[in-house]
């Protein structure tokens, strides 16, 4: 009888799972549009030189130092549905807001410091002299990313993606201001934890998503580990 309770309490509930599939997906998507652009980023600050620079740099790096929720109170004055990006998008019928891809770019720009930073570190690393060897004997610049700064800098590229990844399943003040607290829509693990402990019998509840979330934290961290060492390695061949 004791086992059959604590299987219950171990158990997720429907809302609990779609809780988990909602972060997952939120985390990729954020990953997939956010990435390019950290990268992107990280090479003209690490590589560029051009007026406007230190703006940039500030601008990628804002997020770090913003309280999320006027991050994500910014998102909505700009992607609201009444705001100069949003309502362009309302009228091509596409809507951010308090939706699923909402979360996602609230969470992506939240990750999006640490991914540039991650990948600005792993750009330092690449010795300049070997892409001015590459331009010397006719490279461009397109040629000389593809087939030289890119691959040495994969295990900073693939450590930003992961560590960006862990860091949008433990996003709260932004998802929440941006794409509110919607279950089954934009409803992740910190907003269902948060919800579970506004109920009097929640508790159970919170402590079986904190424990999942700390899980798939530490996984995601133990896999950006084992990637960045493997192309370390793999690189240094």
């Amino acid at each position: 009888m004791n086992g059959d309770a604590a299987d219950m309490q171990l158990a997720l509930s429907p809302e609990e799972t779609a809780a988990v599939w909602t972060s997952l997906e939120v985390g990729l998507r954020a990953v997939a549009v956010g990435l390019p652009l950290a990268v992107l980023t990280a090479l003209m600050l690490v590589r560029g030189r051009f007026p406007g620079r230190s703006v940039l740099n500030a601008a990628a790096h804002a997020p770090l130092v913003l309280p999320p929720v006027v991050v994500g109170y910014l998102l909505l004055l700009a992607f609201g549905v009444n705001g100069p990006i949003g309502r362009l998008l309302d009228q091509a019928g596409v809507r951010l807001v308090f939706t699923s891809a909402g979360a996602s770019l609230a969470a992506g720009v939240m990750a999006f410091p640490l991914m540039v930073r991650a990948v600005a570190l792993s750009l330092d690393a690449v010795d300049p002299k070997l892409e001015e060897a590459a331009r010397s004997l006719g490279a461009g610049g397109l040629d000389r990313f593809c087939s030289i700064t890119l691959p040495l800098s994969a295990p900073g590229v693939l450590a930003a993606a992961i560590v960006g990844f862990a860091a949008c399943l433990g996003e709260f003040g932004a998802v929440i201001t941006f794409a509110a607290n919607v279950p089954g829509q934009t409803q992740t693990l910190p907003l269902a934890i948060y919800a579970a402990l506004q109920s009097p019998d929640g508790d159970a509840a919170a402590m079986r998503l904190a424990g999942l979330s700390f899980a798939i934290a530490l996984v995601a961290l133990f896999a950006s580990e084992i990637v960045a060492r493997r192309a370390g390695r793999w690189i240094g061949r």
